[in-house]
């Protein structure tokens, strides 16, 4: 039987219109990599290996801990994503830093998490100690506070390796900032308290503001015994803050 040429044509393209819709096949048109604004890709290619498939449960801090999102603000976030956090692992992300994410791509970021991981009135009224850092930590002092509101979970490395928060392979990877963050806010997916709970849930005397930078002063005094990170952990920021 012979087919004429035009029916050969539109058999073949409904045989390529049939492949478009087939499983697996890309979308047409591919968006480009600088123009993927949806917040799960970019959380699950840039984010999840270190904070976790969900914003909890990885090595660095759970971003869908409420009171985190509650105590750091947007102009922080986006200075830490876009240009690193000094003295931990957390690298550039910013295509100005030489990372990959273009402006429009962190502000999805930020804006992804707000909306996720927020929570209204998380502290219920209580008021935290400030996000940053903006009186100098006593050493002395924030070893009292490490003995009598610490201690009795991170214990010496030989009994609580996990939990040994003064070993100076921890705090090597662990800059000023996000130990400080990690006090105020605790950190929920492992366990550990806010800067007013106890490891069992219950109330405790909320830790002062000077409390934590002393205890950050502390550990920093640990690191530095060790590792040369304190020194860039206390170098100012753009902002004129100290630490991170």
């Amino acid at each position: 039987m012979r087919v004429s040429s035009a029916a050969l044509a539109c058999l073949l393209a409904i045989s390529v219109a049939g492949c478009e819709h087939a499983p697996g096949y890309p979308p047409s048109p591919m968006p480009r990599p600088s123009e993927v604004t949806d917040f799960n890709s970019l959380y699950g290619s840039n984010c999840a290996a270190c904070h976790g498939a969900n914003g909890q449960g990885g090595p660095a801090i759970d971003l869908a801990n409420p009171e985190y999102q509650a105590l750091v603000d947007d102009t922080s976030l986006r200075r830490w994503i876009s240009n690193g956090m000094p003295g931990t692992e957390m690298a550039a992300f910013a295509r100005s830093a030489g990372g990959m994410l273009t402006d429009a791509q962190v502000n999805a970021v930020i804006a992804g998490m707000r909306k996720a991981w927020s929570k209204p009135n998380v502290f219920a009224g209580s008021a935290p100690p400030p996000y940053a850092q903006n009186t100098a930590g006593d050493t002395t002092s924030g070893q009292q506070v490490y003995s009598a509101r610490c201690a009795s979970c991170h214990q010496s490395l030989h009994q609580s390796p996990n939990q040994d928060i003064t070993s100076s392979d921890y705090l090597a990877l662990v800059g000023d900032q996000a130990l400080r963050s990690i006090i105020i806010a605790g950190r929920p997916d492992i366990g550990q308290p806010d800067w007013s709970h106890l490891n069992n849930g219950q109330p405790a005397t909320p830790l002062s503001a000077q409390d934590v930078s002393d205890l950050v002063a502390y550990l920093g005094r640990l690191r530095s015994a060790s590792s040369p990170v304190q020194a860039t952990n206390t170098a100012p920021d753009q902002s004129g803050q100290t630490g991170r």
